[in-house]
């Protein structure tokens, strides 16, 4: 017969109510519900039994839960909901729990342990996210490309090429250009821009967050200048709509805002915040843009090489090229994603694939800890198989107890990933992106998510053991007698190889890296880089050329007049910032085809004393030079060359008093030499420069003043004297940034320097792993044979025998891995390979230094276990068996 009481509500309590009273509750609500329906009809019986189930529904619930988790529920009494697993693994949990709390040592180490792990490898994954996986914020980014050479292409290249660009639906071109901005009489401020062609977010596929973009016909000379700004900059001007159509002085020059980016928005990093219309010159041939262009629907970068060799035959027939600036060779172009980002990318692999290394070492060493657990708990568990455990059940227990620590080590690991994520992003060479770098909920859960899966792994060893017998008791009693070389032994052992091979994974990647970051520094620069301060500014571009070489000279002078400086000059770019700033030279006289690529740099009379330059025959710039650039009606400049233009242009002659030509409008006569400086990157070849004395061929609107202290170890300490100075003197120069010369040179060695440390770091940690893990297995070792050490030592034999015959099972163990671990690495090294310099990624030094570093942890953890075996009393310990 069909109940009438409702379906839903019915299901619902009966899921809820306890077995034993199930049927007799359901059956007196039945009645009730039958009497109100028939006084008061079925609708209102049907709201009473919704009300009944609905709020009855919380009650009965925690009830379940309580008794659930208590563990006493009588059988015939059990819920539903979870029934007897809910039962037994909540029981469980509180166990496990009691038996965490019982024995905090091996709770404390196991949670920090994993917690190390698991807290570097949320925080790499933090700040490879956004690197690495999260998409970029353009809509186009899957059909957008680089061309080759970025920051060589010039306005006449562009211009002519605008409408051939085969396979390209547009092509647009930028260069950065920072500019200054300025209210009233407070300090110039800079402000990071970039100034593009007007369809760079056309072929980007950004759209704005307020107004619009650029439009055609604003990249022309005498076009209305506009900006498009950053949500950072909108907010900053006010943060209102209308701020569209505001106009803001950049440079000296009004600007119209037609534009606001979105929040998240970036390019071509995140540090820009303005970008310009560029008016473009048909003739220009500065060379310092970058081309990037939205290929045509169904194209890849994998299948531009006809259209790229189509366009270097157009490149070649039209534009002739020197040696060092020729289009036409290594052509190619890239993914978005791989330019912008990929330089970062390798550092970000290398260090989440050490975490991550780091991370299976802590398991390792977790698991090695819960496997001696079980083997000391096997006269508790070989009672309870013998009432009637199962091997299910002790696993369940076992395997929840791993859920725990991994859980505990989880909170903990997110706590340090929070701590630790600022740090390791400023450690990283990722640039301005250490700036935007954020910890957010994604990383707490990818610690939590990360934890469980190294749970699960810790536990899968002791489980291993256990299942692998198939015998609960024997395995336990075979575990008490196995030793090293029993069962159980041979399954610890093989943990600790493991984590030893890991370590070595480790610590071979730093000793590569300290061998190459060696190398680096070894590289002489050709400047002196201690004691040396930096200030880097940059003026308007509005200012007149001849005010701001009287500026320059002022902030000189100024400079000068500060306690503890020597002396003091200016220059427009310096050595180790990766050159820029040249074209072709030759001498007087001789055919423009002779003409070599040349540096050239604006400097102040005392640049070569203050960086530390030699005089290799010659003169350099004094007085003279000064009035004579001062002369008007001088029709000859006088320049200082370094020894690799001698090499090209005057091989076997004299070239002081011979002139050049081929930049500025006067020849240039060569006064004197000096040695060759590394202009661009610490490891580029030698590269010809020519040095101009800035009274008369200032370039360019930045610059910096290079101080240098009477004592090396104060040139820090000027800096902010020297920002402060600067500001009062001349108010129309910002001042971009603060700097010493010896963070150049640590910055020109690049990102091996940053890596290095952090892989040290790392190794170090590893090799502590790797020492608890081996004092770990041999004190196991050294306490399952204690009895057999002590007869021995009763019968005569000496405990320097015992100690090192345990030293010896430490030491076995440590080159076994090192072994497996010298396999892997050979392979894996080479993930660092774009970060090493002078030596090779299997390099035998590296690998020795490692693997001496590993012998001496290992043996230094078996001492002591041994140690304490070697020296026991053969009479107490056989009292106490």
């Amino acid at each position: 017969m069909r109940s009438g009481f409702p379906r839903f509500p019915r299901t619902l309590l009966r899921a809820l109510l306890p077995r034993a009273e199930r049927d007799e509750v359901l059956a007196e609500l039945e009645i009730e519900y039958a009497q109100r329906a028939a006084s008061h009809g079925t609708r209102a019986a049907g709201r009473w039994a919704w009300r009944q189930a609905v709020h009855s529904a919380p009650a009965l619930m925690r009830w379940s839960w309580w008794r659930g988790w208590s563990g006493f529920e009588p059988r015939a009494n059990a819920y539903r909901p979870g029934g007897n697993l809910l039962k037994h693994w909540l029981t469980d949990a509180r166990y496990a729990t009691r038996r965490l709390r019982a024995r905090p040592g091996y709770t404390i180490l196991a949670v920090l342990t994993l917690a190390l792990g698991i807290g570097g490898t949320a925080a790499v994954f933090g700040i490879a996210r956004p690197l690495i996986l999260d998409p970029l914020p353009y809509a186009n980014a899957d059909r957008v490309a680089f061309f080759w050479r970025p920051g060589w292409w010039n306005e006449e290249e562009y211009t002519y090429l605008r409408d051939k660009f085969p396979g390209y639906q547009r092509v647009a071109f930028y260069r950065p250009a920072d500019v200054t901005m300025r209210d009233g009489d407070a300090p110039t401020r800079l402000l990071v821009g970039i100034s593009s062609s007007w369809d760079l977010f056309d072929v980007l596929g950004a759209r704005p967050m307020l107004g619009r973009t650029f439009r055609s016909g604003e990249d022309v000379p005498g076009a209305e200048p506009v900006v498009v700004v950053s949500y950072g900059l909108w907010r900053e001007l006010g943060g209102t709509p209308a701020v569209i159509g505001q106009r803001i002085t950049l440079d000296g020059t009004p600007r119209t805002v037609v534009g606001v980016m979105p929040r998240g928005f970036w390019f071509p990093d995140p540090a820009v915040r303005i970008w310009q219309a560029q008016p473009i010159n048909p003739t220009g041939r500065n060379g310092s843009y970058a081309l990037v262009g939205l290929m045509n629907p169904g194209l890849t970068v994998d299948r531009m090489g006809p259209h790229v060799a189509a366009l270097v035959k157009t490149i070649s027939e039209r534009f002739k090229y020197g040696e060092n600036g020729d289009k036409t060779k290594d052509a190619w172009v890239k993914p978005l994603r791989t330019e912008l980002l990929g330089k970062m990318t390798p550092a970000v692999v290398a260090t989440f694939t050490a975490m991550a290394l780091i991370l299976l070492i802590a398991c390792v060493n977790v698991a090695a800890l819960m496997l001696g657990q079980v083997e000391g708990r096997s006269t508790e568990l070989s009672v309870r198989a013998a009432l009637g455990a199962t091997l299910g059940r002790i696993t369940q227990q076992l395997l929840i107890e791993a859920v725990v620590v991994g859980l505990l080590a989880g909170i903990v690991g997110a706590g340090l990933a929070f701590v630790g994520f600022r740090i390791l992003a400023q450690s990283l060479p990722i640039g301005v992106w250490a700036e935007s770098a954020r910890f957010d909920w994604t990383m707490f859960a990818a610690a939590l998510a990360i934890a469980l899966a190294a749970s699960l792994v810790v536990a899968s060893v002791p489980l291993f053991s256990l299942w692998r017998h198939g015998n609960l008791r024997g395995a336990l009693s075979g575990g008490r007698t196995g030793g090293i070389q029993g069962r159980g032994g041979r399954l610890e052992r093989g943990l600790v190889v493991a984590e030893v091979a890991l370590a070595m994974l480790i610590a071979s990647g730093a000793a590569l890296l300290v061998r190459s970051v060696t190398n680096l520094y070894s590289i002489d620069p050709g400047v002196r880089t201690t004691g040396v301060a930096v200030v880097d500014v940059l003026s308007s571009r509005s200012l007149d050329g001849n005010l701001r070489v009287r500026k320059i000279t002022e902030a000189v002078d100024a400079l000068k007049t500060m306690p503890g400086v020597r002396s003091v000059a200016a220059s427009m770019r310096l050595p180790l910032l990766g050159g820029g700033n040249s074209w072709s030279t030759v001498t007087e006289g001789r055919p423009a085809s002779d003409a070599v690529f040349t540096y050239f740099r604006m400097v102040s009379v005392d640049y070569f004393e203050t960086m530390g330059m030699r005089l290799i025959q010659g003169r350099l710039f004094d007085q003279t030079d000064i009035n004579a650039a001062a002369d008007s009606t001088s029709r000859e400049m006088t320049v200082v060359i370094n020894e690799e233009l001698v090499k090209k242009l005057f091989p076997g002659q004299n070239p002081i008093g011979q002139r050049l030509v081929g930049s500025f409008r006067y020849p240039q006569r060569i006064i004197g030499v000096v040695n060759t400086v590394a202009e661009g990157a610490l490891t580029d070849k030698p590269e010809a420069t020519t040095y101009y004395l800035d009274r008369r061929a200032w370039f360019g609107s930045g610059g910096s003043f290079v101080i240098r202290t009477t004592r090396p170890e104060d040139a820090a300490s000027v800096l902010d004297n020297a920002r402060r100075t600067i500001q009062r003197v001349a108010p129309e120069f910002a001042v971009q940034g603060v700097t010493t010369m010896d963070r150049v040179f640590d910055k020109a060695v690049g990102p091996a320097r940053q890596i290095m440390s952090l892989l040290t770091l790392l190794s170090g940690l590893a090799l502590v792993l790797g020492a608890i893990g081996i004092y770990g297995v041999i004190s196991h070792f050294a306490a399952r044979r204690r009895r057999d050490w002590a007869i021995r030592v009763a019968l005569g034999l000496p405990g320097s025998r015992v100690i090192t015959h345990i030293v010896r099972q430490g030491l076995v163990l440590a080159l076994m891995g090192i072994a497996v671990g010298a396999i892997a690495a050979a392979a894996l090294t080479r993930l660092l390979s774009t970060f090493l310099y002078g030596v090779s990624s299997v390099d035998p030094i590296a690998f020795a230094g490692a693997s001496g570093a590993l012998i001496a942890i290992g043996v230094l953890a078996a001492f002591v276990p041994a140690r304490r075996a070697g020296t026991v009393d053969p009479a107490r310990v056989l009292r106490e068996q």
